[in-house]
């Protein structure tokens, strides 16, 4: 059946049109243009980091931060099993392990309190993942780093907008990432940026970020030419990324309010089936500030979940599951290892339930709702 309520569609602002219309104008095409700096400009303000860099990708962000972080063949990176699988490969890409640590119960995100007992001689980084928004305990996570002399990267593809203890995610660890791919909260179809936070790593970043040479330098004037330096790739997005991308930061707040305000209509409407115990609704702890991004359920069993799923799409309601976990993953257990027991990542994420969260009116989402608790009601 055709799926008549998506899962998910950008917020547009309506001026992206006119932002790429300005770009193929201009002939400038390739990046590093005058779209590209105002989207760095506008995350260094917004965010706090030290330097913003855009990229093609939240994959590439993380790809830039191995190669920064001096990732290499047999070291070993702490991250979580409930995660998308490039969290992991782009360090299994310099040659590292993978060390999956299981999630909290409440939030779904790495769990602190398993961190330590996973470290090693090898253990260079902890990569923490800010699910659906959400933010992971970066206290207990720095402290941790701090005290063993490892990196602390966020993966904040789901975070931009969203805070831990007043502090935006992705400013918190020495380096953070973003996505602005189509299916998140800010988008440019295809999309990333790296966030330096750490203003020692800022040099060996510009030259990842291109392709290995020091233009970077070269253009500020510093060195009278360029050239190839360091390792580095092509992450640069073109000037129509980040026009689309203008567009959507310009709109930032206003996509966040309207994504938050959608997000609590769910949240109010399932207060009644959690009390009656046939679901659990998402938790956001009091230190974290969240943007919307997902709205999820927790089912009692995996059959309730896959169920009420069937039942859903059948009616053409576009709700979904999420992960995988990476652990049970064909490539998670060809390249990584878990430390300890992955029992919630394997029950949460089988009972996990995710509900459209694309711009729709107030009559559409209640018609969302009501489908999802007669599914729930009709066992």
């Amino acid at each position: 059946m055709v799926v008549k309520i998506p899962f998910q569609r950008p917020f547009l602002t309506g001026r992206e049109g006119d932002y790429v219309a300005e770009v193929l104008a201009s002939g400038k095409l390739s990046g590093n243009g005058p779209m590209t700096q105002y989207c760095h400009d506008w995350l260094e303000r917004n965010v706090g980091c030290a330097k913003a860099l855009l990229t093609q990708s939240c994959t590439s962000a993380l790809e830039m931060a191995a190669i920064i972080a001096d990732i290499a063949a047999g070291d070993e990176v702490i991250m979580p099993s409930y995660t998308f699988a490039t969290s992991a490969s782009a360090f299994v890409m310099r040659g590292a392990i993978p060390v999956f640590v299981d999630i909290r119960q409440d939030t779904l995100n790495l769990d602190e309190s398993l961190v330590e007992a996973a470290i090693t001689s090898r253990t260079r980084a902890i990569v923490a993942v800010h699910y659906a928004g959400v933010g992971c305990d970066m206290a207990a996570l720095k402290d941790i780093a701090e005290r063993h002399g490892l990196l602390l990267i966020e993966d904040a593809a789901q975070g931009i907008l969203a805070r831990y203890q007043d502090k935006p995610l992705g400013s918190i660890g020495h380096m953070g990432a973003y996505s602005f791919h189509e299916t998140k909260n800010i988008v440019s179809g295809e999309g990333g940026a790296l966030l330096i936070n750490d203003a020692n790593l800022i040099a060996r970043a510009e030259i990842a970020w291109e392709k290995g040479t020091n233009r970077s330098q070269f253009i500020r004037g510093q060195v009278d030419k360029y050239t190839w330096i360091d390792l580095g790739s092509s992450y640069l997005p073109s000037e129509i990324t980040g026009a689309v991308l203008r567009a959507q930061l310009e709109g930032a707040d206003a996509i966040t309010t309207e994504r938050l305000r959608l997000w609590q209509r769910y949240y109010d409407a399932f207060e009644g089936l959690e009390r009656e115990k046939r679901l659990c609704r998402q938790v956001v702890p009091q230190d974290c500030a969240h943007n919307g991004h997902i709205f999820y359920v927790l089912l009692n069993t995996a059959n309730e979940r896959n169920r009420v799923l069937r039942v859903l799409n059948a009616a053409g309601i576009g709700a979904t599951f999420h992960y995988i976990p990476l652990h049970s993953s064909p490539a998670g257990q060809r390249f990584g290892r878990s430390s300890g027991t992955m029992t919630r990542t394997d029950d949460l994420a089988a009972r996990l339930l995710r509900l459209p969260m694309p711009p729709m009116t107030d009559e559409i989402q209640d018609s969302v709702i009501v489908h999802v608790r007669d599914a729930i009601l009709s066992e």
